[in-house]
């Protein structure tokens, strides 16, 4: 899939990442960006459509449905990272509800019209999903979960044509990472590295120094043979997602 003439939804569009996507996508051609915020948003470009979007408000996601009029790509890139220890349950629902569930309300909602488009999912994770932060533990977790549900949207979709990436950033220089001392990527050159990887139909995306270092090895590797595996018995007999 190219970005060019596409119809592009980011959630999580108002900074970082997810304000880099959207002027990557224009940057790339792209017809339309809706792009979803909890906040007002306003932008110069007339191809952008402000979403109010929390993704942990059913209401709002099924308002933003009814804006949408076609699809061909959803990003999912808005994520929350509170930073909390283990001891504390509140802290570790908080993480799934938005970087678990918020992917997971907003994939199905959108589903029937990436459906219908032959459309892309775009997940964007973080190398803390393949192995947890001991500092960040309820961060890890969520982001755990929802690597594990998109490769399971990834099998059980292939059928509908629905194409699902996985993004596996490093530490990107946002206010997330604002107290790390570590070398950090733009969210700029981020943002064009996964839509490069959506181009040349990479599963797994690895879009800075850190996390590329290791990319040669996930694909090579027993994780991704044994989900390959798995996702056989899928098409051997297919379920509903």
């Amino acid at each position: 899939m190219t970005i060019a003439d596409k119809v592009v939804l980011v959630t999580g569009a108002n900074r970082g990442i997810g304000q880099a996507l959207v002027d990557e996508a224009l940057r790339r051609g792209a017809k339309r960006v809706y792009a979803g915020t909890r906040r007002p948003l306003v932008h110069s470009d007339a191809r952008v459509t402000p979403l109010t979007l929390d993704v942990t408000n059913a209401a709002q996601i099924q308002a933003a449905v009814e804006k949408v009029e076609s699809l061909d790509m959803l990003v999912n890139n808005a994520g929350v990272d509170l930073y909390g220890d283990l001891s504390d349950r509140a802290v570790l629902e908080q993480h799934l509800a938005v970087n678990l569930f918020g992917t997971y309300g907003v994939t199905q909602a959108f589903l029937p019209l990436l459906t219908h488009s032959r459309g892309a999912i775009v997940n964007v994770l973080s190398l803390a999903a393949v192995a947890g932060l001991p500092f960040d533990p309820t961060y890890s977790i969520s982001k755990a979960a929802a690597l594990s549900l998109s490769q399971s949207l990834r099998a059980l979709l292939a059928a509908r044509g629905v194409k699902v990436h996985i993004v596996l950033p490093g530490p990107v220089d946002t206010d997330m990472t604002r107290g790390l001392d570590i070398p950090k990527a733009s969210p700029e050159s981020v943002a064009q590295a996964i839509f490069s990887g959506v181009e040349k139909s990479e599963e797994e995306i690895f879009p800075d120094p850190m996390s590329a270092s290791m990319a040669d090895g996930w694909r090579s590797g027993a994780v991704k043979a044994l989900e390959r595996q798995f996702a056989a018995y899928v098409e051997a007999s297919p379920v509903k997602a």
